[in-house]
């Protein structure tokens, strides 16, 4: 292990938080005369000191840590990167929150800037601008991975940029074009900014100020579901805005590099995405499908109206977005079922949505259906063709154990939240457990829209925090930091 350069690039990404704090700083210094946002400027001022002297501490000690990193340097950078993150995005929180204790702060900061949505908080209309801009922007960041932005920023990294990027982000390196894979990046950073900026004067056009419209901007782009409102969505009773919503959810939830490919006039390459097929056909199905359950459920009287709620609620929950406009723990049953459906699958690789992604479901669906066919035609011969190419045995293989290993995960996490949580009802259980691993927030029963998880238990939170970040990294990158043989030496 070369210590030295995990330091220094620990070190970048408590650069890009303290400038973080910097900017939620100046967004509520020209409200200083209020008492809240006083308090709120002396919580940032200090979290950016220690944001920035733990940054030039790591600097420090990675003078000495050349320009080569490989894989285990890549992966523990990644776990690593995520938990400080997270550990100094809690500041924020733990000091201008009276009576936030430290577990409510990391899990707030965990859930921000691994999009996942869920909240330990209620009424955030009290809290301060400068707070409620920084759960905001903590998502923005999160959104496509404050790895992923490092990885565009710094030249050294190598042929140690390309581990980064695709462990981050559940897209292969090889897909960008570019055979530099900062260019590549860059490329869909700059994709991200513009849609950003795209969603943020669409939002300000369809009647929010330029504040709400630039907060539920970021969290809308990066699927993330934090607003600055209690009741979500759902407060500004605006359909025309549902729909924008509705829209940048979408883009957030397909796969940037398919994005690039439509923007440059590379039809082929959009066409043959057997995956951005798949998620908007799944989209399509689900929203017809509860519009028509809503309908014959008497939940809404003509079928425009439950059309935007039905559409709205099955975007954001397969985008793992989270955001709400209506209490749709009241629907029936069937409805559930089919929403825990596809906020289990969730977005497209190489987007800002979590979940298994569409691709690994169709892999496994494809695989599934060869073997059945193998079950009375054992010298029966098929591939299995993604994108018009056929998919070779090892990433087949590769989908599967990651499909066991998370559903292995699942079931511990599950285990480990009925032991401390006895009194969570079976719905309200299972789904925590796949509101948090898959990035999505709000779930059933107990963490219903209309609720929160406050009243979990500190332990119980630390342990969802760490689902959090396990799930936003795709396992892989938590779980290696627990391999006694990753930290020995340069070995």
């Amino acid at each position: 292990m070369n210590y030295p350069i995990v330091f220094r690039l620990l070190g970048t990404i408590l650069l890009i938080e303290a400038i973080a704090f910097l900017i939620s700083l100046g967004v509520g210094y020209p409200h200083r005369s209020l008492s809240i946002e006083q308090s709120a400027l002396a919580g940032f001022s200090m979290s950016t000191v220690i944001a920035f002297a733990m940054s030039i501490s790591f600097t420090y000690l990675g003078r000495q840590g050349g320009l080569k990193m490989f894989r285990k340097e890549a992966l523990s950078v990644i776990g690593l990167g995520w938990i400080f993150a997270s550990l100094i995005g809690a500041l924020p929180y733990y000091l201008i929150i009276p009576g936030c204790s430290i577990a409510d702060a990391f899990f707030e900061s965990a859930s921000g800037l691994t999009t996942t949505g869920a909240s330990v908080f209620t009424d955030f209309e009290r809290f301060p601008r400068s707070l409620l801009f920084w759960r905001s922007i903590s998502q923005w960041i999160g959104g496509l991975g404050v790895v992923v932005f490092f990885v565009a920023i710094l030249a050294y990294l190598g042929a140690g940029a390309k581990v980064l990027f695709s462990s981050e982000s559940s897209a292969n390196s090889t897909d960008l074009d570019s055979g530099r894979v900062q260019t590549g990046v860059l490329r869909i950073l700059g994709l991200y900014v513009g849609i950003s900026v795209a969603c943020a004067v669409t939002f300000r056009l369809c009647g929010l100020d330029w504040y709400d419209a630039v907060c539920h901007m970021a969290t809308t782009v990066a699927t993330g579901g934090f607003s600055t409102q209690s009741a979500s969505v759902e407060a500004f009773q605006n359909p025309l805005l549902e729909w924008m919503i509705v829209l940048f959810m979408a883009l957030g939830g397909t796969s940037f590099i398919v994005m690039l490919h439509f923007l440059r006039g590379n039809w082929k390459a959009v066409i043959e995405s057997t995956e951005t097929a798949a998620f908007y056909l799944i989209l399509l199905a689900s929203s017809l499908f509860l519009t028509w359950r809503l309908l014959i459920d008497g939940q809404y009287d003509t079928w425009m109206e439950a059309l935007r709620y039905g559409t709205f609620q099955v975007v954001s929950l397969m985008t793992t977005t989270g955001f709400s406009t209506t209490n749709f723990d009241t629907w029936a049953p069937v409805t559930h079922v089919l929403l825990l459906s596809i906020m289990v699958i969730g977005g497209s690789s190489g987007s800002t949505a979590g979940g298994l992604k569409v691709i690994r479901v169709v892999v496994a669906i494809k695989v599934s259906l060869i073997n059945i066919e193998k079950a009375f035609r054992t010298r029966v011969i098929r591939s299995v063709k993604i994108n018009g190419r056929n998919l070779d045995r090892t990433a087949q293989e590769n989908v599967t154990s990651y499909l066991v290993l998370m559903a292995l995960v699942a079931h511990v996490s599950l285990f480990l939240v009925v032991l401390f949580e006895p009194q969570l009802s079976v719905e309200g259980s299972i789904s925590t457990i796949l509101a948090c691993m898959f990035s999505v927030g709000p779930g059933f029963q107990e963490i219903g829209p209309a609720h929160n998880y406050a009243f979990f238990q500190d332990y119980t939170k630390y342990a969802l925090s760490l689902v959090m970040i396990m799930g936003r990294l795709e396992l892989f990158a938590i779980l290696v930091l627990f391999s006694p043989s990753l930290w020995k030496r340069f070995s």
